[in-house]
């Protein structure tokens, strides 16, 4: 990222009162020692009147800026309660960032870091159906998320939060490999994006079951055994290589309801023929509930809830630093 200021970036990497657009860095999200890889930079900022705190997004280096913004752009139309749109842009010509308003939220590997290893498979379900509806909905707008990934996911007290819209398309463009890009998670990238092949919804299918089985075993590529044996069919069936061989999302929703058995099943690929969306979506357009009634009370284990209350306080206790230029005055 070219720096705003002098010095800027590095600031912002330490949480030092750098500058990204017009907000004061106050600490980074993502924990640097973690190795499950992130494909944007995220820092808590506040602006320089103290009134706003927001999550602020920068590409990494050698990422497309054009598309980074561009993807930004078109995620501020995404619908539902569990996808977290970019609400703020940098301007033309500007350094480009995106910002939208700050929620205490913890990445899903530093809550698995946090918890001490894999998530309760309560946790897993409801994780699971909050991200499919939210697929669900992207797809009925024609748009392919295109960045799901463990570290896109972040974890709040009232449920989990998508983001890094278009991260696969910010790596690399249509028909270039994308393998061993920065930022990107190689067990989340289906086969056939990383081999340079338009991002399409099953593609978000693979990915989505990539981070199931992360959360669930602390793997995006686990052995089948490792899967809770009630999650094993679901999950296997997302990470299939073949896209035509992965359950549709509604599918995938109704495996992960809590009331499908040990021996839950959706139905073959090639029986389902395409989304009814008066079944999917209520009269708002948005999923019938479901993952709502499986984000009650109890769906975040309590030391990660702890941890939520912790980074919070810590965010409304911070002092706001004098912006570098000011310090020089």
């Amino acid at each position: 990222m070219e720096a705003p200021v002098a010095g800027g970036e590095d600031r912002a990497r330490a949480g030092d009162g750098g500058l990204i657009g017009p907000y004061v860095v106050l600490r980074p999200l993502d924990d640097e020692r973690s190795k499950v890889p992130v494909p944007e930079r995220r820092f808590i900022g506040r602006s320089a009147d103290g009134d706003r705190t927001v999550l602020i997004t920068v590409p990494l280096p050698g990422a497309d800026p054009g598309r980074f913004l561009a993807e930004a752009e078109a995620s501020r139309y995404l619908l539902g309660p569990w996808s977290a749109p970019a609400a703020e842009l940098a301007g033309p010509g500007d350094t480009p960032w995106h910002a939208r308003p700050y929620l205490p939220a913890i990445p899903l590997p530093t809550a698995l870091a946090l918890y001490g290893g894999p998530l309760p498979e309560r946790t897993v379900r409801a994780l699971g159906a909050a991200l499919v509806e939210t697929l669900i909905i992207g797809h009925g707008q024609g748009l392919a998320h295109a960045g799901v990934s463990p570290a896109a996911v972040l974890l709040a007290a009232d449920g989990p939060r998508l983001t890094c819209f278009g991260a696969v398309r910010a790596a690399a463009g249509d028909g270039t490999p994308r393998s061993g890009l920065p930022g990107l998670e190689s067990g989340s990238l289906p086969p056939e994006q990383a081999a340079g092949g338009r991002p399409q919804p099953m593609g978000d299918v693979h990915a989505l079951g990539a981070t199931l089985a992360y959360a669930a075993t602390g793997y995006t590529v686990p052995e089948r055994e490792e899967l809770p044996a009630a999650l094993r069919t679901v999950v296997t069936g997302c990470l299939s290589r073949d896209p035509a061989a992965r359950p549709h999302p509604a599918e995938v929703l109704d495996a992960l309801s809590p009331l499908a058995g040990e021996g839950a099943r959706a139905p073959a690929p090639e029986a389902a023929g395409p989304l009814p969306p008066a079944t999917v979506l209520d009269a708002a357009g948005n999923p019938a509930g479901r993952a709502a009634a499986a984000l009650g009370p109890g769906w975040l284990p309590g030391r990660l809830i702890a941890a939520l209350a912790r980074q919070s306080a810590d965010v409304l206790a911070a002092t706001l630093p004098l912006p570098p230029a000011a310090r020089q005055d």
